[in-house]
């Protein structure tokens, strides 16, 4: 099979999960768990699910790539995810996932300026098209707006700038290592930083008091959400092109709208505007991820 079409399927699903997320880490916080725990409890349990993995081949990395890891781990991983579950926590899932349009946009230029990528007119129409569907949902389609606030707006914006950074930063490791290699030293790095924000927060959680709704929705975020989606997401960065992984962001505040309608029945509801804003998105999604046809020699 196509290794091409099976990194745009990683892809797929890496923003489908991204886009349950939403719903159900801001069902978490900060009742069952404040923000700075969570990213505490997520960047330990993929430090456990990663390195065992990694220790089975012990793929070595060069010196001259312990800096471009370091900001990966920070970028990637620790700003990354403490910006997102504090705005998270401060804004809502639909509108968190909308203000995410702003990665494609800093992928693409950052893509040109940083590693030379190609910008083609397919992939700047593609985010295009992306960026205008996202926008009908925030003006018209979204459907709900309150528990929003700026400091969340602005925190889920630095968190969109930063995964932006490190879809582009990561990028030429990828040519060189593994994901499991790479996702290893990112975690690491990044919990080193996170520990002093989030210790205090993790010893107050009542491990032996969570439900089992709790206690599956903490593992789902852990598992799916951070090993599994960080690993496809890497090695589909082995195939496509960063641009092309950070268009396809523009699938969360669809999946993201689709999963609250889903989990949370009665809360929203869909209808033109939504269906209108999904096809712009999945047009831009296609435009951008499409290969690019080699020109015929004459």
């Amino acid at each position: 099979m196509d290794r091409r079409f099976l990194a745009l399927w990683a892809l797929f699903i890496v923003n489908l999960l991204y886009g349950i997320n939403y719903v159900v880490a801001k069902g978490l916080m900060p009742v069952v768990i404040g923000p700075s725990g969570f990213i505490l409890l997520r960047v330990a349990g993929a430090n456990l699910l990663f390195w065992p993995v990694w220790l089975i081949k012990r793929e070595r990395v060069a010196w001259s790539d312990a800096g471009r890891l370091v900001l990966c781990g920070i970028s990637g991983v620790a700003i990354n995810q403490l910006m997102f579950f504090h705005g998270l926590m401060r804004t809502s899932p639909v509108h968190a996932s909308i203000i995410m349009v702003a990665t494609p946009i800093l992928v693409l230029v950052l893509s040109g300026v940083l590693i030379g990528e190609r910008i083609t007119p397919a992939k700047a129409m593609g985010v295009a098209l992306g960026a205008v569907g996202a926008l009908v949902l925030i003006f018209v389609g979204s459907g709900e707006g309150g528990g929003s606030s700026v400091l969340g707006d602005l925190f889920i914006f630095i968190n969109a700038s930063s995964y932006a950074i490190f879809l582009v930063l990561v990028k030429p490791l990828m040519s060189k290592y593994s994901a499991v290699t790479v996702m290893s030293w990112c975690f690491l790095v990044g919990s080193i930083i996170v520990v002093p924000f989030g210790l205090s927060e993790f010893l107050q959680v009542d491990w032996h008091g969570l439900t089992a709704p709790d206690a599956w929705s903490l593992a789902f975020v852990v598992v799916m959400v951070t090993f599994v989606a960080y690993l496809l997401n890497t090695w589909a960065l082995r195939v496509v092109q960063p641009s092309v992984a950070g268009t396809f962001i523009y699938l969360q505040p669809v999946l993201a709208l689709l999963a609250a309608y889903v989990l949370l029945p009665g809360d929203l509801g869909l209808g033109w505007a939504q269906a209108s804003s999904a096809a712009c998105i999945f047009t831009g999604v296609w435009l951008a991820g499409r290969k690019e046809r080699k020109p015929v020699a004459h």
